[in-house]
């Protein structure tokens, strides 16, 4: 019996030393941002970790070695009902500049709450700290406070937040700005216009975001150093980013692609939901905003115009819809304010996704082969459409071009064309080959940094550059310099020779007027 309970007390003690302390820190109360942030974070925990989650949004269910600490903070815009609809209408100047001061504004409101403040207070250790990286730079402050490295978590694919501060490689000829909706095989305007917006967001990000973020750095986290030595230190970023559904791009060792991991087998429809795609003989449509879009704030000849189409199909329409109170429905129409989406995309009756683009919209229809209509609105929707649009599986209807001619055809194109079923299905394909699942691939790699230190070794040394010695400025100057002197002298031992040539022969033309 003794020895039995001496061997329990070996393997806890092996436990113990194999499992770590981390911290993860999910501030968007967004639920596509909670989803991943969830996900990643419980399956630490399912591993063993001890892990202590910064949330506004409390996972539905209690998880074992999962501590949260819930966020309660105010909206985070003064109009409570912002209508990101409006949006649209923003020049793409606009939209990157509203996003970065709004995540000054966030961070400065999530640093300054009773939560964080009691966190940063308390005597703790932590082996990891996880930071969703989403215009928060300052947060870094966290793996500076409790000393240990700092692993980002990006929502979407690599992107200006990502890839400066990894020293990723972005070449604007092929990879494109988030917010411009290009796909990467762009035109030659689209070429010029990626290459200047990205070097105009390069300018802010220096000389505006940066500074200010360093200010909230030293305000929150006293002694910090310069916001730099922490940000271009991030030991790992984990990126929701798959070539079955983005452009592929090249990638330093420490930014590991984790996409379609929040994705988890489907469970049981619910009884009414069940029967009613079960009855769809000719098939059913699904049609979702997502989380952050209520369709309910479209324009009225937008709605009527979306009515009006799903009226004269023959499937099955599911709209999800926060607002029931729609005159003249249609009998094949069923609303609901909330769907299991992945559920209802698992179903083999269900023929058409109409989506906003958002990445995990778009992951999950793939992972399930259904191909889409893409109505992207804001973010990266737009060029998760692109990339959709461009890999065969997807139509695009544009916003402001939205109406009931151009719903109906990308609807029935979509529908009666079966080369959009079929590249959804290969892209399946490909989402799901992978060695390991994508979850477990993360948490090996938040285990690898753990385990090797900050794992510095994968840090690039393009991150110890000027910016005008990774553009190889100065080579390229020297080089101009040196052909110019080159020349230039030659130039000169030319004229040398020349002068010489003629001094000679004037010398012997002299010389022979003499000697007649």
């Amino acid at each position: 019996m003794q020895t039995y309970f001496k061997a329990f007390l070996f393997i806890l003690f092996i436990y113990k030393c194999n499992s770590a302390r981390i911290l993860g820190i999910c501030h968007i109360p967004a639920h596509s941002h909670q989803q991943l942030g969830t996900a990643l974070l419980t399956g630490l925990a399912e591993k063993g970790h001890e892990v202590t989650m910064v949330t506004p949004v409390a996972p539905k269910k209690s998880v074992k070695n999962l501590k949260i600490i819930q966020l309660k903070y105010p909206p985070l815009h003064e109009n409570k009902q912002l209508n990101m609809f409006d949006m649209k209408a923003k020049t793409i100047f606009e939209k990157i500049l509203f996003m970065e001061i709004l995540g000054l504004r966030v961070t400065d409101l999530v640093l300054n709450l009773t939560e964080i403040q009691t966190l940063l207070s308390e005597d703790q250790h932590f082996d990891a700290v996880i930071i969703e990286q989403f215009v928060n730079e300052a947060f870094r402050g966290f793996c500076y406070r409790f000393g240990a490295p700092c692993i980002g978590l990006s929502t979407v694919a690599p992107n200006r937040w990502t890839n400066r501060q990894m020293g990723n490689p972005f070449n604007p000829a092929y990879v494109t700005e988030l917010f411009l909706g290009y796909s990467d095989r762009m035109t030659f305007f689209q070429r010029l216009t990626n290459a200047v917006v990205i070097t105009w967001e390069m300018l802010l990000n220096h000389f505006y975001v940066l500074p200010k973020h360093n200010e909230l750095l030293q305000k929150y986290f006293p002694g910090a150093p310069h916001l730099y030595e922490l940000y271009f230190n991030t030991s790992l970023m984990l990126l929701n980013a798959h070539v079955a559904t983005n452009a592929p791009v090249p990638l330093v060792p420490n930014m590991i692609p984790i996409g379609g991991y929040h994705i988890k087998p489907p469970n049981k429809l619910p009884t009414d939901l069940q029967e009613y795609l079960d009855d769809a003989k000719e098939g059913a449509v699904y049609f979702s905003m997502g989380s952050n879009l209520n369709s309910a704030n479209m324009t009225k000849d937008r709605i009527n115009a979306l009515l009006r189409v799903f009226g004269g199909l023959k499937q099955k329409v599911l709209w999800k819809l926060d607002n029931n109170s729609l005159l003249h429905l249609p009998p094949n129409v069923k609303l609901s304010a909330w769907f299991p989406q992945q559920e209802i995309l698992a179903h083999p009756n269900l023929k058409l996704f109409i989506t906003h683009g958002g990445l995990l919209s778009t992951m999950e229809a793939i992972y399930h082969g259904v191909p889409i209509v893409a109505i992207p609105i804001f973010g990266d929707q737009e060029m998760n459409a692109a990339n959709a649009e461009n890999g065969g599986y997807a139509a695009v209807v544009p916003y402001e071009q939205l109406n009931e001619d151009n719903l109906r055809h990308a609807v029935n194109e979509v529908l009666k064309n079966p080369r959009y079923r079929n590249n959804a299905l290969q892209r399946s394909k490909i989402l799901r080959d992978e060695p390991i699942p994508p979850l477990d691939k993360a948490v090996f790699w938040v285990e690898y940094v753990i385990r090797h230190n900050g794992a510095p070794h994968l840090r690039t040394a393009a991150l110890n550059l000027h910016w005008y010695q990774y553009l190889l400025l100065d080579v390229a100057l020297f080089v101009i310099v040196v052909t110019l002197s080159i020349v230039f002298m030659f130039k000169k031992l030319i004229n040398v020779l020349c002068r010489k040539s003629r001094s000679s022969k004037e010398t012997k033309k002299n010389s022979k007027q003499k000697t007649n």
